[in-house]
């Protein structure tokens, strides 16, 4: 069975992605299963070409097919922020309290009907 290695080390979005997957013929495996222990720097601008990046890299490292997502909040008070950035919103390592703190510190001035927001998810496959 050929191995489809998704870029992640979250044991629970690699459950997702399983799940999302299955009755597929791949084994699906985790970036860490596949020998690969380091971090893949997004440099992209969207969520798009930063899951591009992932899928990419680590089909460069192994010559395997890989899948990667990127994903995170916009809220449109915030003209899209936290946006790419959600995951270190209020810093690096920092909690969801923590970062759901901010965000709620940072409407506080909006009106109940401006507080709209989107979860935003971009997969690729390389």
């Amino acid at each position: 069975m050929r191995r489809l290695i998704a870029a992640t080390k979250n044991k629970g979005k690699l459950k997702e992605i399983k799940e999302m997957l299955c009755g597929l013929p791949f084994e699906i495996i985790s970036m860490e299963d596949a020998g690969i222990n380091g971090d893949i720097v997004e440099i992209g601008s969207t969520f798009k070409e930063n899951a591009l990046i992932k899928a990419s890299e680590i089909c460069k490292m192994t010559g395997e097919i890989a899948i990667a997502d990127d994903s995170g909040l916009e809220v449109d008070y915030l003209n899209g922020a936290p946006g790419i950035y959600s995951s270190r919103f209020a810093g690096e390592g920092k909690g969801d309290d923590v970062k759901n703190k901010k965000l709620l510190y940072l409407l506080k001035d909006a009106p109940f009907e401006k507080r709209t927001a989107r979860f935003v998810c971009a997969m690729a496959a390389v």
